[in-house]
C-alpha cells in the first residue's frame, strides 16, 4: 500500500485530504507543522507528500527544499498546496523542488487525479532506480569477471628468461579485455619458440579464445613441426577456421630462435612486424614480417617463412597493435611508424626498460586506460651463448 504524507496546520484541510485519500485505498499519515512533517517523512518514507505552503515554524517551500535534499526522499513526489496562483509563486515553488501544485479550495476530483499522476511518476522513478541498480550490479559482476579473466591470462603467461637471451614481457589488459596472448618455450634443447597473438574482438570470448590457442600450442597438439613457422601457421589456419569459431580470427607473429646458429626463422599472419634493433650507432632497425592473412579468415590462405641472422646484443620487440593504435590529445592516432621511431630514439640512449617504454606510450594517450589490450615482449640477445 502506497504511503502519503499530509503536512498542514489546518485540521479541517487535513481531515478532508485524509478522508478522500483513504477512500482511494492509500495509507495516510498527517503532520500539523513543517518540522514534524520532515521527521515523519524521514521515518515513514512516503511515496507522495501534500504540503501546505503557508505554515508556522517552517513553510512549505522550506519543507520541500529539505526533503528534496535528502537522498532517501529526493524521488518522493511533492505537491504544494496553495491558494497562490501567480506565475511568480509557481516558479518559486518549482525552483524549490515541487513537482505539482494543488489549489485551494480543494476539489476532490482534482486531488484524486493529481495524486494518481504523481504516484505513477513516483513508481516510474522507483522502477528506473531499480533498473539502474540492477545495471550497476551487472556491470560490477562483468567487471569482476573481466578482472578475473585478466588475472587468469596473466597467470598462465611465461616467466622472464635470463639465458641464452633475456626476455621480459608486459601484459596490460584494457577495461574491455581483449584477445592478446603470448608465450615462449624450448621446443628442443636448441630451438626456442617465440610468439604473440591477438584475437579479434573484445571481452571474455576473445580472451578465452586466446587462451585456447595458447594451450593448443603449449601442449604441442597442433600436429605440425613447431620448428617450421610456416607449417605452424598453416595448421592453425586449418584448426581455427572462423566459421567454426564464432567468426573470430586472430593475428600472430611466430618465430623460432636457435642460439647456436644465432638465427631466427619466423612467419606472420596479419600481425604487426617485429622490430629488431641493433646496438651499433647510429641505431638501425629492421622490420620482421612476412606475407599472410590473419588466421581463420580463408582456408586457402598461404604463409611463408623468412630468416635472419641475429647480431649479438641486438634487441627484438614483439607487440600487439594496442601499443600504437592510441588516440592522442590532438585527435590523431599515434600509429606504428611513430611508435617505431620512438622505440629507436629510446635505444639511442641505451636499452630502455619495458616500464620506460610503457610510460612513454601512456603520455601520448588521451584516455586514462588503453582502449585495447597491450602486450609487449623484449628479447635481448646477449653474448652469453652456449
Amino acid at each position: 500500500m502506497l504511503h502519503i504524507l499530509i503536512i498542514d496546520d489546518d485540521r479541517v484541510t487535513c481531515l478532508l485530504l485524509q478522508r478522500v485519500l483513504e477512500q482511494q485505498g492509500y495509507r495516510v499519515t498527517v503532520a500539523t507543522n513543517g518540522q514534524a512533517g520532515i521527521e515523519l517523512a524521514q521515518s515513514v518514507q512516503p511515496a507522495l507528500v501534500i504540503c501546505d505552503w503557508m505554515m508556522p515554524i517552517m513553510d512549505g517551500i522550506q519543507v520541500c527544499r529539505t526533503l528534496k535534499a535528502d537522498p532517501s526522499l529526493s524521488t518522493t513526489f511533492f505537491i504544494l498546496l496553495t491558494s497562490r496562483g501567480d506565475l511568480e509563486d509557481r516558479i518559486k515553488g518549482l525552483n524549490a523542488g515541487a513537482d505539482e501544485f494543488l489549489s485551494k479550495p480543494i476539489d476532490a476530483n482534482e486531488l484524486k487525479a493529481r495524486v494518481r499522476a504523481g504516484l505513477r511518476l513516483y513508481q516510474l522513478n522507483q522502477d528506473l532506480s531499480q533498473l539502474n541498480l540492477a545495471l550497476q550490479q551487472e556491470t560490477q559482476r562483468l567487471e569482476q569477471e573481466r578482472a578475473e579473466a585478466a588475472d587468469y591470462v596473466r597467470s598462465i603467461l611465461p616467466d622472464p628468461m635470463e639465458s641464452p637471451c633475456t626476455i621480459r614481457s608486459r601484459f596490460v589488459p584494457s577495461s574491455q579485455l581483449g584477445g592478446d596472448c603470448f608465450d615462449y618455450f624450448w621446443i628442443t634443447p636448441e630451438s626456442l619458440v617465440l610468439y604473440l597473438l591477438d584475437v579479434s574482438g573484445h571481452g571474455l570470448k576473445s580472451a578465452l579464445s586466446s587462451v585456447q590457442i595458447l594451450q593448443v600450442l603449449r601442449s604441442r597438439g597442433l600436429g605440425a613441426d613447431y620448428q617450421n613457422p610456416q607449417a605452424v601457421l598453416e595448421a592453425l589456419n586449418r584448426l581455427f577456421a572462423m566459421e567454426e569459431h564464432d567468426y573470430q580470427y586472430f593475428t600472430i607473429w611466430y618465430g623460432v630462435y636457435q642460439p647456436a646458429k644465432q638465427e631466427l626463422v619466423y612467419a606472420t599472419a596479419g600481425h604487426p612486424p617485429a622490430l629488431l634493433i641493433g646496438e651499433s650507432q647510429p641505431i638501425e632497425t629492421q622490420l620482421l614480417k612476412t606475407k599472410g592473412l590473419p588466421i581463420g579468415m580463408f582456408a586457402e590462405a598461404e604463409y611463408c617463412c623468412d630468416r635472419i641472422s641475429i647480431p649479438i646484443n641486438s634487441t627484438l620487440y614483439l607487440f600487439s597493435d594496442g601499443i600504437y593504435e592510441i588516440l592522442q590529445p590532438d585527435g590523431q592516432i599515434w600509429g606504428f611508424p611513430a611508435f617505431a621511431e620512438a622505440l629507436k630514439s629510446s635505444h639511442s640512449k641505451g636499452q630502455p626498460s619495458l616500464d620506460t617504454i610503457l610510460d612513454q606510450t601512456k603520455t601520448r594517450c588521451v584516455a586514462e586506460t588503453f582502449s585495447d589490450d597491450l602486450s609487449l615482449l623484449q628479447i635481448h640477445f646477449t653474448a652469453d651463448l652456449p
